[in-house]
């Protein structure tokens, strides 16, 4: 197989076509071996229009809706990153590349010794991983330019927004089963500015029946 001009087909085929416009963005992904991300088994299935199973009932997510998360955080080379669910590490080194600094966690600590190992093979070092329950996460006294939770929450809930810094933006998709939406909040001083922009469907945050019993 191909890989080269599979991957060349995802930017041309899958992403663009979902407005997936900026060029940083495109250069990214187009750079970036998704192959070296997947398992060994599904590497012919790297680029596909799919979400590609990693274990414990996760997914990577499709490459369109990496692609407008990507570029709906609008990340810059000096921006400091936080990304919710490591999982392969493609996206971890997407959003590195594009940034100073990410800071990536998961539950699973398979998936975070499996993605140091895929983020090596490409060369990204300026990350930090660490094994951490999203729902309570630890240092919340250091804050980001751009945060990107790669699962869904049953229903928008105020977790990370002190986490953003001011003209943060964070990346979160939140609903039913039937009904799931993209959503982009922005610090704007100490108010936040939210904005849905497209429907979609996303596995769910392990632990997210418990959203509830938080108060706000």
């Amino acid at each position: 197989m191909d890989l080269a001009q599979a991957r060349f087909n995802m930017i041309e085929q899958q992403i663009r076509p979902w407005s997936v416009l900026d060029k940083t963005v495109l250069q990214t992904m187009g750079d970036i071996p998704r192959d070296i991300f997947v398992p060994e088994s599904l590497v012919s299935m790297a680029y596909a229009d799919i979400e590609i199973p990693l274990g414990h009932d996760e997914t990577m997510m499709f490459p369109r809706v990496e692609g407008r998360m990507l570029q709906e955080l609008e990340i810059d080379i000096d921006d400091e990153c936080l990304e919710v669910g490591t999982g392969s590490g493609f996206v971890t080194a997407c959003m590195a590349t594009m940034a100073s600094h990410v800071d990536s966690i998961d539950i699973h600590d398979d998936f975070l010794e499996s993605a140091a190992r895929n983020l090596e093979k490409v060369n990204i070092s300026n990350i930090q991983l660490s094994k951490q329950d999203a729902l309570f996460i630890e240092n919340t006294n250091k804050q980001y330019d751009a945060i990107a939770v790669t699962c869904s929450l049953p229903e928008y809930v105020p977790l990370f927004e002190q986490l953003l810094k001011p003209n943060g933006r964070l990346f979160i998709i939140v609903g039913s089963d039937e009904t799931m939406h993209a959503l982009k909040v922005v610090r704007k001083d100490n108010a936040f500015i939210r904005q849905s922009l497209f429907e979609t469907k996303l596995k769910k945050m392990v632990g997210a029946k418990e959203i509830a019993k938080f108060s706000f």
